[in-house]
Formats: structure tokens, C-alpha cells, sequence
């Protein structure tokens, strides 16, 4: 799996650092490790969150963000997933943790035109994982 992508500039990596990711009461961020009460709520040892807001780190209207929230959601119907949000300075966004092998929704994510996600693993701190930076 690609990791961080010298390419990004750092501003960027650094907003990816500097988001509070919540789900399930819980609070992650990149970098630190996870609490273990998620993986129990979440009922599997790797996960992954992604969004469909704001492809390539383009900002959209919040109209066009949700209807592609929905559509990614339900390409992710055989999964379990529970609703998050990424939230940053002045700005958040709605994602999706989705429990189970990365790959599939790593391959959405691309399809959704995604810069990056964040893959959750039992016992490790949270990763981004960088799919791909066309500049911006």
C-alpha cells in the first residue's frame, strides 16, 4: 500500500496531521495511537476512513458533497460502516470508517477521486495513506 506521497505539499500534510477524526465517541488522529474501544464497537482489527467530499481537496458545494457521500455509501453497502467526521481549522467534512480489508475501499476511494485515506490497524497509530495528488 502507498504511503505519504512526497509530492503533497506540506501545508496539506499538514492539515491531513492536524485533523480530529471522531467516530464513535472516539477521537483520532494521524499518527497517534487508537484506542482499542473502537476496534470493539467497530467488530473487526483494520478499518478505514473516506470521504467523497471535496475531490482532490477541491472545495464543493455541500449539496454536491452529500449526494456523493450517498453514492459512496452505497457502493459500501456490503460493509459495515459507521458515519465520522474529519474536522480541521475551519472546515469539516462528513466521512465513512468502513471496517475490513483496506484494499476495496481504497479502490473507491480513487474512483472518488480522493487524495488520501486514513487506515486504522488494532494496536498502531492511525496512517494516511496517500492515493494520489494531481496538485491543487
Amino acid at each position: 500500500m502507498p504511503s505519504v506521497d512526497p509530492a503533497i505539499p506540506p501545508r496539506l500534510l499538514l492539515a491531513y496531521r492536524q485533523t480530529d477524526y471522531r467516530v464513535c465517541g472516539c477521537r483520532l488522529r494521524i499518527g497517534r495511537r487508537l484506542p482499542g474501544a473502537l476496534f470493539a464497537r467497530v467488530g473487526a482489527r483494520v478499518a478505514v476512513l473516506v470521504t467523497a467530499w471535496h475531490p482532490r481537496s477541491r472545495r464543493m458545494p455541500a449539496a454536491w458533497n452529500r449526494r456523493m457521500q450517498r453514492n459512496l455509501r452505497q457502493r459500501l453497502r456490503r460493509f459495515a460502516v459507521l458515519d465520522a467526521q474529519g474536522r480541521g481549522r475551519g472546515w469539516c467534512e462528513a466521512m465513512l470508517l468502513v471496517a475490513g480489508d483496506p484494499r476495496p475501499v481504497i479502490r473507491l476511494a480513487r474512483r472518488f477521486r480522493q487524495n488520501a485515506v486514513v487506515v486504522l490497524r488494532r494496536g498502531q497509530a492511525a496512517r494516511l495513506v496517500v492515493l494520489h495528488y494531481a496538485g491543487g
